[in-house]
């Protein structure tokens, strides 16, 4: 089956898509984008990425599409149509194409935003082998620039990042400011000590995750204990246990970092726990 997509109204097969070479994601990287699961065919989290796509807009003085306001409708009509029962939803809005290369925003009264959304099939993804055996990372000096409560589609050293990670022969990458983790490539950062779940408090310095809002909401309503505050990388091999939390990871554990296991090297019981309940509400309140 040819895989529909969105482009600025339209429903089209993939190979038909076209976006300007003059759109100023593809010259400066000047765009935002949000990926919201798919799990049953039910979109999660929903509002989260919605309201957050609209700080980061805000946050660049970047004009909301017009069809804000139909989001909901136009992710539910590409799962229909791309017959999606587990997998993602991209959306990325730019700040559109202008017809020509120019370090100055356009006026936003002559050049509209350009949008694109498209899915990707993941079957099982509520139960993947990383989710089961946890992941390893390794640790890196955090690069990049200063905003990174903004999502932005500027992922070229996350993406080293995971090179970095995948030529180790690890998972992924936990990247350091000051010695202390910041997050993950494309995820947020968590250690457990002592039954306390300990996470960097939100800043300019990490993105402000729609799964780790929720997983947090979570966690305090089963009654654990939740500190908000940074971390080590020493802290970290020498914790109880270890974890990250994304849109398409959801709750996963990590058993190693630098080469050091965590605990045991297998997965501990808070992060099992906290995926448990994750999951299972996260679909009551899918739309």
């Amino acid at each position: 089956m040819t895989r529909i997509v969105y482009v600025n109204g339209e429903y089209l097969p993939e190979n038909e898509a076209k976006v300007s070479i003059f759109d100023r994601a593809f010259l400066m990287g000047d765009g935002v984008y949000e990926v919201t699961s798919v799990l049953q065919g039910k979109l999660i989290d929903f509002d989260g990425h919605r309201a957050r796509l609209d700080r980061s807009l805000t946050e660049l003085d970047m004009p909301k599409p017009d069809i804000f306001d139909d989001l909901l409708e136009i992710h539910r009509e590409l799962v229909r149509r791309n017959e999606v029962v587990d997998g993602l939803v991209y959306l990325q809005v730019t700040r559109g194409a202008p017809g020509d290369r120019d370090f100055a925003f356009p006026d936003p009264d002559e050049t509209t935003p350009t949008v694109v959304l498209f899915t990707q099939s993941k079957p099982g993804l509520a139960d993947t082998p990383a989710s089961r055996t946890g992941i390893k990372v390794i640790s890196i000096d955090d690069l990049r620039w200063d905003r990174r409560d903004i999502k932005t589609v500027q992922l070229l050293y996350p993406s080293m990042g995971k090179m970095m990670a995948k030529k180790a022969g690890c998972d992924d990458a936990w990247m350091l400011q000051d010695g202390y983790v910041t997050e993950g490539t494309s995820n947020n950062a968590y250690i457990v000590k002592n039954g306390k779940i300990i996470t960097r408090k939100l800043s300019n310095d990490i993105l402000h995750g729609i799964t780790r809002a929720a997983v947090l909401r979570f966690a305090k309503e089963a009654q654990m204990t939740v500190e908000e505050r940074s971390f080590t990388i020493d802290e970290a091999k020498d914790a109880d246990e270890a974890f990250i939390t994304s849109a398409s990871a959801f709750v996963q554990p990590v058993v190693e970092i630098d080469g050091h296991p965590v605990s045991d090297g297998t997965p501990g019981p808070v992060s099992r726990r906290l995926r448990e309940i994750y999951l299972e509400e996260s679909l009551k309140a899918a739309v």
